[in-house]
């Protein structure tokens, strides 16, 4: 009886380290490239919002102290033009990598088409029914794949972002330039726009953005995921299903297993993210402040 319960005891034991190491398996979400480019993105983001809103709103007292702390009006435009200049770099170089990459390996229409690719396509407008069947209590929690609908539009708002924000911010830029292809009342709509479109940007960012990526239940306080580059099963399992059972399928889950990170990477995440979390909700607020 003793023995029997002692194997007994012995098999729960093994049972339960196996299950603990099964929770702590890891799979590689993110390249390291990837990861660096979207901390750059993150970072030249923050600053074009902060050096840009003393501009915008010039006559508020608040906004006076803000550009006195990056040096002065014309430091904040030194400051929003240095982080415009990496940040059409870091999408210029996106862009040109993930082309290189699809072609090189010869996925040229896994790029528009599949589970892998960023393209909307039609079960995202099938997910985007079901999610909202699911917040209302009227069917279950949909099983998304690698990408989700909300991180497509996040995705390709950046694009929108680019070349409306960044077309006309290049107009205000170099207006010698532009002045020799262009009217003159194109620059008062450069202005309109890019001023519009940036608060639009900021507002969308650091709240909707900000709110999938860190604030929502099932990711409170904060995903780190974004700055380690790896998820755990259990993330992996209960947010995108369809993916892991794609990989199951297709005998690709074993590539994916990454090692756990590390406390310096969660860290850092922590840090980095806490900071642009903090200043974006700073920069929310001082918009609404406006307003009144």
């Amino acid at each position: 009886m003793t023995i029997a319960t002692g194997n007994a005891a012995a098999a729960t034991a093994g049972g339960q380290t196996g299950a603990t190491a099964k929770a702590r398996r890891y799979y590689r979400r993110l390249t390291p490239v990837e990861r660096i480019m979207h901390a750059l993105l993150m970072l030249t983001f923050v600053g074009c919002a902060l050096s840009g809103l003393p501009l915008i709103y010039a006559e508020r007292a608040w906004a006076q102290t803000l550009a006195r702390l990056l040096g002065g009006f014309e430091g904040a435009g030194l400051i929003h033009r240095v982080c415009a200049f990496v940040m059409i770099v870091v999408f210029v170089s996106h862009v040109v990598l993930v082309f290189y990459k699809a072609i090189r390996g010869g996925r040229l229409m896994a790029m528009f088409w599949g589970p892998d690719s960023m393209v909307p396509q039609p079960q995202d407008i099938v997910d985007i029914w079901r999610n909202f069947k699911w917040f209302v209590g009227r069917g279950p929690r949909p099983q998304f794949d690698r990408w989700t609908y909300w991180e497509k539009f996040d995705y390709w708002a950046v694009f929108w972002g680019m070349f409306i924000i960044g077309g006309s911010g290049l107009l205000l830029w170099f207006p010698v330039f532009f002045s020799k292809l262009l009217p003159g009342w194109m620059f008062n709509i450069a202005a309109l726009v890019h001023g519009e479109e940036a608060l639009l940007a900021v507002g969308f960012i650091f709240t909707s953005h900000f709110f999938n990526g860190h604030v929502r239940p099932a990711k409170f306080p904060m995903d780190t995921v974004i700055f380690t580059g790896r998820i755990s099963e259990h993330e992996l399992k209960s947010e995108r299903l369809a993916e892991y059972e794609r990989l199951v399928r297709e005998g690709r889950l074993a590539e994916k297993e990454a090692p756990a990170p590390t406390a310096e990477a969660k860290w850092f995440g922590w840090v980095v993210g806490g900071t642009a979390l903090t200043l974006g909700i700073v920069a929310i607020v001082l918009i609404v402040y406006s307003l009144f």
